[in-house]
């Protein structure tokens, strides 16, 4: 039984024989092009010249003492980049000198409020320069920092922040109101640090936390605080421990730990992702690092793709508020060379005027990376069609297909779709991780073009678990020959080469008459029609049939549009029978997260609650 990485599934986390067979393996992982890739890309971005230096001051910052080293380097690397722009908010510049000296203040002042490592500091923050020193104190400080989405409801945010059980909360004054009504129900925080306005009565102002604490390394246990949430779009977000998957990886008595070969293999294919993302390509003309624009919310998992150059001595671009034109204005005046964005400001990118679109230089732009929601492919084609437009020599989309429990698995290249167009329409190959397509009924491995669940395995799946909460991660998993497989609750199949296409989700697929209906394939054919800005196919209850799919449609500004239209419009495109939709319905505007995902129970709710009200 062979998986789609051309390994077999009994062989997967095998053990080696010797250690001699480990060192072989080792040694292969360390050959392959994509690990070579990434080595140049982080030779690329740091420089021989930074490199070395980087070496010498972590050596005499740390004194030499092993738990020292971890902050050593962070704050070397600050140093070596100096006066660089590290964050770009409006028009204000952090310098990484400066970046360096705000964040060991805070790590101090957080230690002087009784933090240490392994106590938990929530933020509630819109993007900012905040966020970036925020993360860097509890990064050296060894504090995990859970990141609460901002959009939730006042019930659900008491349950999120709960599950993490943070000891301390920054957050926005512009939050302040809403935490306060809450405040009684917050059992662990002890302290609220207030950003951006006066610190109300029982809070402290950041301010005057960070002018008042000493710029010093602190007593602390090194480690990367990046601690988000799941997506939330099913329930309240669940928290993730990225923070505890080294601790858990290093325990070789924990029943997730693996071979030696097998943690590593996965661990560098991770890391691949900057091979795959042009990382030993990119460099800016002025500044000579990548510039990332990051238009999403910085809470979500998916966005710290874009925060990833800042490790590597990019500038980082955050913005507080999407904007279409903004994000195409700070594209030409930042010179902005990466992004991270959802498929939906693509599409209100693309909705712009082409008068505006034709105003700006997009010239730098490499790497545009898209996920967190499906994005239709003739988004994907008109988004190159515009960067080209103005003033990129070649392509420059890219999209992977990740979660917030699994990090990233496939990547799609513009090489990928420019050797075939048909790939446009996947989701790219599993290069950041392993991954196949498995059906259930038969308990095999499906062939090429059969559609399955869309099972993985990634260096995040090896110890995953659920922080604060009673839900188990071992339901998610599935057991093959021994090895466990993660199911990300997706359907899908792969071609012949491996490229990965997603039809639905488990949850959303439609049984009708007992004939299953994908959503995704509706959806984009709906999308194709000119008048249509945004469509969510949900189920709708149906006496006869049991489900029937309802295409909810969001049309462009000023357009009107009849059902016949979308119906004609849908048997030009292919669909028939039970696919075309038999409930058609026009809103002003369809629920989405500001990661892009529809909210599709909000709308579904609607029609189901009538049937549950006669049932």
């Amino acid at each position: 039984m062979m998986s789609s990485t051309g390994t077999s599934v009994s062989e997967q986390g095998a053990r080696p024989v010797g250690k001699l067979d480990t060192l072989k393996s080792c040694l292969e992982i360390l050959r392959r092009k994509e690990t070579i890739g990434t080595i140049k890309a982080g030779r690329k971005q740091l420089g021989i010249f930074n490199l070395c230096k980087i070496v010498v001051k972590t050596l005499i910052i740390s004194r030499l003492k092993i738990s020292r080293l971890g902050p050593a380097a962070l704050l070397a690397m600050w140093e070596t980049w100096g006066h660089r722009d590290a964050v770009v908010v409006d028009d204000q510049r952090l310098s990484f000198l400066q970046l360096k000296s705000r964040s060991l203040r805070f790590a101090n002042g957080l230690t002087q409020l009784g933090l240490k490592p392994g106590d938990k500091l929530a933020e509630l923050l819109y993007n900012g320069s905040e966020w970036f020193e925020a993360m860097s104190a509890a990064t050296i400080l060894g504090c995990p920092m859970p990141l609460l989405n901002w959009h939730l409801k006042s019930d659900e945010l008491v349950v999120a922040i709960n599950r993490a059980s943070p000891k301390a909360l920054l957050l926005d004054y512009a939050f302040w109101s809403d935490i306060k009504a809450i405040r009684d129900q917050l059992s662990s925080v002890e302290h609220y640090i207030i950003v951006n306005g006066p610190a109300p009565a029982g809070t402290l102002e950041y301010e005057k936390l960070i002018n008042n604490s000493a710029e010093s390394i602190p007593n602390g246990k090194f480690a990367l605080a990046l601690n988000p949430y799941s997506g939330g779009t099913t329930g309240v977000p669940k928290n993730v421990n990225y923070f505890e998957l080294p601790e858990i990886l290093a325990d070789r008595s924990s029943p997730m730990a693996i071979d030696l070969v097998d943690l590593i293999n996965l661990l560098a294919k991770q890391g691949s992702m900057l091979h795959w993302y042009r990382g030993a390509e990119i460099e800016d003309a002025v500044s000579h690092n990548i510039r990332s624009l990051i238009p999403g919310p910085l809470y979500h998992a998916g966005v710290l793709v874009g925060v990833i150059p800042f490790f590597l001595g990019g500038t980082v671009v955050p913005m507080r508020n999407f904007s279409a034109e903004e994000y195409l204005r700070l594209v030409e005046k930042e010179r902005i060379n990466w992004s991270f964005v959802a498929p939906t400001m693509l599409e209100r990118v693309l909705a712009l005027p082409e008068a505006i679109q034709r105003k700006y230089d997009l010239s730098s732009m490499a790497t545009l990376i898209c996920a967190a929601a499906p994005c239709p492919p003739q988004v994907k084609v008109k988004i190159n069609q515009l960067f080209r437009q103005q003033g990129c020599e070649s392509d420059v989309f890219h999209e992977y297909y990740g979660a917030s429990e699994t990090m990233m698995v496939t990547v799609l290249r513009p090489r990928d779709y420019q050797t075939n167009p048909a790939r446009i329409a996947s989701v790219g190959k599993p290069r950041c991780g392993d991954l196949l397509i498995y059906n259930p009924d038969t308990q095999q491995v499906c062939q090429p073009n059969q559609e399955g669940k869309v099972l993985v395995r990634t260096i995040m799946t090896l110890g995953l678990r659920y922080v604060g909460t009673e839900d188990k991660t071992e339901q998610a998993y599935v057991e093959i020959n021994g090895v466990k497989w993660f199911d990300d609750g997706l359907i899908g199949y792969q071609d012949e080469d491996g490229f990965l296409y997603l039809t639905s989700r488990v949850k959303e697929m439609i049984i009708c008459g007992g004939v299953n209906l994908f959503p995704n394939e509706i959806e984009n054919a709906i999308k194709t029609h000119p008048a249509v800005f945004d469509v969510g196919v949900i189920r709708a209850p149906d006496e006869d049939l049991g489900e029937i799919p309802a295409a909810i449609i969001e049309p462009m500004a000023g357009e009107s549009i009849s059902e016949e239209e979308i119906i004609e419009h849908c048997k030009s495109h292919g669909l028939y029978g039970m696919k075309i939709p038999k409930i058609i319905e026009f809103v002003d505007k369809l629920p989405r997260h500001v990661d892009g995902k529809l909210v599709k129970r909000e709308i579904e709710q609607r029609y189901w609650r009538e049937v549950a009200s006669y049932g």
